[in-house]
């Protein structure tokens, strides 16, 4: 493939090819293989590249199943990256029927998977089974026919579906599933309790004017998980339906929404904060500690109980701990999020930007460990937990797990590279620059642009470096940008293109049609042409499903659609399973 180019301009054309033949290959394969009369336009989420099965989910037996349900999953919040790529392609090659399909996926869901609310039948809980066109669940082992529990939430964790295409399909209905994801996350107005599990029997219609905010200070026990990563999509969707539609309702809840998260932030160091709330115990745990149900939140807040008793003197919540799920979630999903919304907010804006650059300037004084290039496991009082061991087993992990520093990878040189390109804040560059060097690209300036020394050489595979480079690219316009743009482009098709897909392994079983790859491919495309804004900004969005999964000999587990596209040939049962 690349091999054969012989100047950059082939090669860029070898790239733009692939990532069409990559598109042409998921809307063949992953289409409705299941109804000849009138097949829908929904498209599986994982294809086996070497058999082109479509991906089942397996729920656990039951007097109907014996054998488990299988299911093909279709979940429609897990492949907003590909719509993203969709719409791409069309805008930079002229093709309508890539834009057109998924159109045509937003508008059926419109029509067949939307409730009378207005949430959609998608997320963290809850898909579409191919097979039968219906939505299923997590839990649904027990109901025949397919039949989807009324327990089964709503949920999105950092999916930022692509709203401008689904306003563009149909403005009623995006604003119809917006207020809807409002009212059904947050149970109490008056303080903003809010939880990531929504439940579907909320009436349509928006809630901003009916409601008195109190402004509680933060920690206050709710039933509700506060997590980030679900505030996260509400703020995007609240700041998109106000650029929509200019509802200063909205726009005024989402700027509360995220000042929780502020204001839940340590007042000394201004670290945090993951959850603005804290769980409420409605039970006494189990004695047993291996008991399934021991690390659930009914329980009472799950930090305190597994950490605190070990750092007495210290608020020790989930609000507060800082491991590397809640720092990714904080310094790079919703710093990538809240920068880009921030420009519909117009002078509201300028507030979360600066909110923004607070938070990550106190990461880099209290997490980073410069010359390693790692990041420490922390409270968010400044606790340094490098290899604190966990007593008792829990929800941070099995007993006798050591809490390590971790690396500080090319997701927060994006992150941090955009928020100095924001706001000029040398501390932000350092970080950038830091993680540049040790992601192998070389030295990217003493500010962008000037005194470079770029590793034209780098074998940097990784996305988010890619976007990185772009961005600077189109701030500089410095030509050794762009041509270590194409060098970390042409190492994702060496390491990611297998068999007419993007997968992280030669023998990965299941591509996961969502892979971010073919995005930044084209990306460095529209850049390469002068039309950035052909494609989409990248809000590393991705989205997740769990739920319970039979693996074969009556051995069920609740997982993620993550642990199945690691499944290789070499290694078909990934070793998390089973895990404590």
């Amino acid at each position: 493939m690349l091999a054969a180019a012989k100047t950059p301009a082939e090669a860029d054309a070898i790239r733009l090819k692939l990532v069409k033949d990559y598109a042409d290959n998921v809307l063949k394969d992953a289409s409705d293989r299941y109804h000849f009369e009138n097949p829908s336009p929904l498209l599986a989420g994982g294809i086996n590249v070497f058999t082109k099965e479509q991906l089942k989910w397996i729920f656990p037996e039951n007097a109907n199943f014996p054998e488990g349900r299988e299911a093909v999953w279709s979940d429609f919040a897990v492949q907003q990256n590909f719509m993203r790529i969709l719409a791409s392609l069309t805008n930079l090659t002229g093709d309508p029927k890539y834009k057109d399909s998924a159109k045509a996926q937003y508008a059926y869901y419109f029509a067949h998977h939307q409730s009378e609310g207005g949430l959609l039948e998608w997320g963290g809980h809850r898909f579409v089974d191919l097979l039968t066109g219906s939505a299923v669940g997590m839990r649904d082992s027990n109901l025949p026919n397919g039949a989807i529990p009324t327990d089964t939430p709503h949920e999105l964790k950092n999916a930022f579906p692509y709203y401008e295409l689904m306003y563009e399909t149909d403005p009623k209905k995006t604003q119809m599933f917006i207020e809807a994801f409002w009212n059904a996350h947050i149970y109490n107005w008056e303080t903003m309790e809010t939880s990531r599990h929504g439940q579907f029997t909320h009436p349509p219609g928006p809630q901003w004017d009916k409601h008195v905010y109190k402004n509680p200070d933060p920690f206050f026990e709710t039933l509700g998980l506060s997590f980030l990563d679900a505030g996260n999509d509400l703020i995007y969707a609240g700041a998109m339906l106000y650029k929509f539609t200019g509802d200063k309702g909205a726009l005024l809840w989402t700027q509360r929404q995220a000042n929780n998260y502020v204001k839940a932030r340590n007042p000394k160091t201004h670290l945090g904060a993951y959850q603005f709330t804290q769980a409420h115990r409605q039970h006494d745990p189990p004695t047993d500690v291996n008991a399934g149900d021991f690390t659930f939140s009914e329980y009472g807040d799950r930090a305190k109980r597994q950490i605190g008793p070990d750092f007495p003197g210290h608020l020790v919540l989930e609000a507060t701990i800082l491991f590397q799920q809640q720092a990714t979630a904080i310094y790079c999903d919703n710093a990538l999020m809240e920068i880009q919304v921030a420009s519909t907010m117009g002078e509201a804006g300028k507030e979360m930007v600066e909110n923004v650059r607070i938070g990550m300037d106190a990461f880099v004084d209290y997490a980073l460990i410069p010359d390693k290039n790692l990041l420490r496991p922390m409270l968010t009082d400044g606790t340094d937990l490098s290899g604190y061991v966990l007593k008792e087993r829990g929800y941070y992990g099995p007993k006798g797990h050591v809490m390590e520093p971790y690396t500080a990878g090319p997701e927060f040189m994006l992150s941090y590279a955009r928020a100095f390109l924001i706001t000029g804040d040398p501390k932000l560059w350092t970080m950038a620059r830091s993680i540049a060097q040790a992601s192998g690209l070389g030295d990217i300036g003493v500010t962008p642009g000037k005194e470079i020394k770029l590793n034209m050489a780098t074998d940097n595979a990784r996305a988010e470096a890619l976007f990185s480079v772009l961005d600077l690219y189109k701030e500089t316009k410095v030509d050794e940008y762009l041509q270590l743009a194409r060098a970390i482009g042409n190492n994702i098709v060496k390491q990611y293109y297998h068999y007419g897909y993007f997968t992280p392994y030669d023998d990965t079983l299941f591509a996961n049609i969502n892979a971010i790859e073919p995005y930044a491919l084209l990306a460095l495309e529209a850049t390469i042409k002068g039309t950035p804004d052909k494609v989409p900004y990248f809000l590393n969005g991705f989205g997740f499903y769990a739920g319970f999964y039979r693996f074969g000999e009556g051995k069920s587990r609740e997982v993620s659609e993550d642990f199945l596209f690691r499944a290789r040939k070499s290694n078909p049962n990934p070793p998390a399973f089973g895990a404590s």
